[in-house]
């Protein structure tokens, strides 16, 4: 063995040392499916998952293997010598999509690799990470109007189409928010909003307002369209993660018919044709 490649395994075993002595396999696991839990249920792609934890292990001096379902988690950690093994299976976090938590602890995991954080540090940070305030949920709703009033405009609608987009977006998000903050369950939730949504966007129809009404109803519940979970299945069948692809492409599937259930309903309230 060259002395290059002594120093590496040298260095590695230090580091490995340096990790036996200040933490046990369990609290690694431990850790790493908290982790875990949280990065899949904020949106991340399995694929994502399983580098960042692998990542994570490496630098603690040890392997990590995970098999990822679409409600669980299954992890095992081991040291590189197999001497010390511990599994642990954990549920993961139903929460809403979170774009910053999913990248604060995609940097996290960098930070352990670059930076060589020890477990405790990584702790307190991840702490910091999973309790971090969400944003306004008066500025999520004002924007997620706008967006959607915006889609409106894209689809070719009217100035007039537009507004009564972002009112109906505005009145159906505003349901949404409610509703998931009294744990109603979610494929009913996007019944109910489509459904309010679709019939106040009917007013176009009714009362004439603008000369794209119908672009109005149509986009008018585009921001409940599950794009997210549809994108994460298609990479999560890129990757080779069929049965966590397939979950995720059912609850997406079953999202959107749910969707269309609650605007069919509402056009067929306000007697509007559909075809």
């Amino acid at each position: 063995m060259s002395a290059i490649n002594q120093s590496i395994y040298a260095n590695a075993g230090v580091r490995e040392c340096e990790y036996r002595e200040k933490s046990s396999i369990k609290e690694i696991c431990l850790f790493l499916a908290e982790y875990s839990a949280w990065l899949l249920g904020s949106g991340a792609t399995s694929i994502r998952l399983e580098r960042n934890v692998h990542r994570m292990a490496k630098a603690m001096g040890c392997m990590a293997e995970m098999t990822i379902l679409p409600r669980h988690i299954h992890i095992t950690v081991c040291r590189t010598d197999h001497t010390d093994i511990y599994t642990y299976i954990i549920a993961t976090h139903p929460m809403p999509i979170s774009f910053d938590i999913n990248t604060r602890l995609s940097r996290l995991s960098w930070k352990m690799a670059d930076d060589h954080l020890t477990l405790t540090d990584a702790k307190k940070q991840f702490e910091e990470i999973i309790h971090t305030p969400p944003t306004s949920q008066h500025a999520v709703l004002f924007l997620a109007s706008l967006a959607n009033a915006a889609f409106c405009r894209l689809f070719t609608g009217d100035w007039a189409a537009v507004g009564v987009v972002f009112i109906s977006t505005l009145i159906g998000f505003y349901l949404k928010q409610l509703l998931t903050h009294l744990k109603v369950d979610t494929r009913l939730i996007f019944i109910i909003c489509a459904f309010i949504s679709s019939v106040v966007a009917s007013s176009a129809c009714l009362f004439s307002f603008g000369h794209t009404p119908d672009v109005a109803v149509g986009t008018s519940v585009l921001y409940l369209v599950p794009g997210i979970p549809f994108l994460n299945s298609f990479s999560d069948m890129l990757n080779g993660h069929y049965i966590c692809a397939f979950g995720r492409f059912v609850h997406a599937a079953i999202l959107t018919c749910c969707l269309s259930l609650g605007l069919c309903g509402g056009m067929l309230v306000m007697n509007l044709s559909m075809f």
